[in-house]
């Protein structure tokens, strides 16, 4: 078995889910979520997001098949769930609530779903249909040493970027998420 890497389809790859993700954006609520727990296991936390992610990019496809959805069908819901997260950054509204925060907050709500949750799942699938499979688990791995280190270093970003840099970051990634919205809708739906 070959296996070639593209490094093209992995900075695509990379960038794709680093918006997704969006880990910067997230500081505030990582440092709410630190404030309320006292701390985060950013290691254990990192783990369980890269696990969650190359589970999901081998089995998820099966998962769809079993309830009876092709790739394209969750590929055009995931760019709807993808357009209204990039709302959520650009207009600074909320469209999904947020659940009571538990005493531990590194596996449950930060690992998942706030780092890898619904719309990291369904961008997964998403580049599945576009991306070779070892390119995307270069650029999960990329993502998750990023989602590390960010984890390990909120006190400095929160001090470095302060309030208007970190609203200004979310808001320019929410633009870029907006169009991977409309290019998964439109490359999926055959518009």
């Amino acid at each position: 078995m070959y296996f070639s890497f593209d490094f093209k389809q992995i900075l695509s790859v990379t960038m794709i889910l680093f918006a997704i993700i969006d880990i910067v954006g997230a500081v505030p609520v990582i440092i709410q979520l630190r404030t309320r727990a006292g701390h985060i296991e950013s290691e254990k936390a990192s783990l369980v997001v890269l696990a969650l992610m190359v589970i999901f990019l081998f089995v998820g496809e099966e998962m769809l098949t079993i309830i009876g959805l092709d790739i394209s069908s969750f590929a055009i819901a995931g760019s709807l769930v993808i357009f209204f997260i990039a709302m959520e950054m650009i207009l600074g509204i909320k469209v999904f609530s947020e659940d009571e925060i538990p005493t531990t907050v590194s596996i449950v709500p930060l690992a998942f779903p706030l780092i890898a949750g619904a719309g990291t799942m369904t961008t997964l699938l998403s580049l599945k249909s576009q991306y070779q499979t070892q390119n995307i688990i270069v650029g999960i791995i990329i993502n998750t040493i990023f989602v590390y280190v960010v984890l390990k270093n909120t006190h400095h970003i929160e001090r470095l970027l302060g309030k208007n840099g970190l609203s200004v970051l979310r808001k320019a990634f929410g633009i870029i998420l907006l169009a991977i919205a409309i290019k998964l809708f439109r490359s999926n739906s055959g518009l």
